[in-house]
């Protein structure tokens, strides 16, 4: 589907205006799961930073309908559409460069996990997602698209 990490390492056409990089160690604006095939929009919710599936390299199934949560455990829950798919949130800036206390969610196998961010001196995002203690996880290099993606839409 959109990732290939047993966590939820999330989710076009490019607006040749406002570059994606953002300064410091800001973190919010869009990043690329490591596959390249979502884009995910972080931005300040509250006291914390939230993030969404907010660009989709092939937004349809091969029937041509909008992907879906379908392997979402709540029965409620897999009709709704990835595209704006609330992916990450609950973080908190803990030192330059990054954030704690989050989780992450995985529309792979429909399960949160705890999850934590560090700003790479490259100016990629590590994102690791785990269950308990971070060493029990995985992670994932996200990188900034070239340019701002234009953010889809749900059907």
């Amino acid at each position: 589907m959109i990732l290939g990490l047993a966590l939820a390492m999330g989710a076009g056409v490019f607006l040749p205006s406002m570059p994606a990089r953002a300064a410091g160690d800001d973190i919010t604006g869009w990043w690329f799961d490591q596959t390249k095939r979502a884009g995910i929009l972080i931005e300040p919710c509250g006291q914390h930073l939230c993030g969404k599936v907010a660009w989709l390299r092939e937004p349809l199934n091969p029937d041509g309908k909008p992907k879906v949560d379908a392997n979402n455990p709540d029965a409620k829950l897999k009709t709704r559409p990835i595209c704006q798919l609330p992916m990450i949130g609950g973080f908190n800036k803990t030192g330059q460069g990054e954030w704690e206390d989050g989780w992450i969610y995985n529309p792979e196998d429909g399960d949160t996990y705890k999850s934590r961010m560090v700003l790479q001196d490259d100016g990629t995002l590590k994102v690791r997602g785990f269950i308990g203690v971070p060493w029990l996880g995985k992670s994932q290099v996200w990188t900034r698209p070239p340019t701002t993606l234009t953010e889809c839409t749900p059907a």
